[in-house]
């Protein structure tokens, strides 16, 4: 009987701790949420408000139009097409979204971050030089060319960034962890900021000239 109660006692504590350890808050879904205490004046919650069920049909769960090429005649020569919970709203809840990435020959996806979300690239034509780079303090870079048929991986809030080496136009399909993983571009966030950044602040932060941060500001 002791032995028995010993057994029980275990497995209780055991998925307590479980219980306990896998507890967390949910994971942000936008930028922030600020509190309010009225509820009346409350207009946006994490995430979307959720339809009736019963007023759900099929056409929820569908989304046509990715098997089109987008237009990449712009000075970076890529298109990314991002299905979030915003474009396809059956995402709500599911903790996923997709993009479509066109690029022309030596077009370029520059660096940037998704900060709610993990990415897995799959070329589906022509080659790819990719990389991310990892934290402070190493700022190691991971990089390598891809085929069609690869498949690469880019850890949640790191830098990352894709490049078209071929002469041909190439095309990706990235799947990503959230519904809605936000994007950073590295350049337009910290030269074209609304409002800028105090140029002195760049100035030292990247070790140039106030006329160079002053043309990067003007130019993003």
């Amino acid at each position: 009987m002791t032995k028995l109660f010993t057994c029980l006692l275990t497995v209780v504590l055991l998925a307590l701790a479980s219980s306990l350890a896998s507890a967390h808050d949910p994971s942000p879904l936008q930028d922030f949420c600020v509190a309010v205490n009225n509820p009346n004046s409350a207009v946006f919650v994490n995430g979307k408000f959720c339809k009736d069920p019963k007023l759900t049909t099929v056409d929820d769960f569908i989304f046509m139009g990715l098997d089109a090429p987008r237009n990449t005649h712009n000075q970076l020569g890529s298109n990314v097409t991002l299905v979030n919970v915003d474009m396809f709203p059956g995402l709500n809840t599911l903790g996923i979204a997709l993009a479509r990435v066109d690029y022309a020959p030596y077009g370029l996806n520059p660096p940037h971050i998704h900060p709610r979300a993990t990415e897995l690239l799959t070329v589906i034509e022509g080659t790819l030089l990719v990389g991310f780079v990892t934290s402070n303090p190493d700022n190691r870079l991971f990089t390598k060319v891809l085929n069609k048929g690869d498949i690469f991986v880019f850890p949640m809030g790191l830098i990352h960034f894709q490049f078209n080496i071929g002469e041909t136009n190439a095309i990706a399909f990235s799947s990503l962890d959230s519904q809605n993983p936000g994007l950073i571009t590295i350049a337009n966030a910290t030269f074209g900021s609304n409002p800028p950044i105090n140029p002195y602040v760049l100035t030292k932060a990247f070790q140039l000239d106030k006329s160079v941060i002053n043309y990067l500001q003007q130019k993003f």
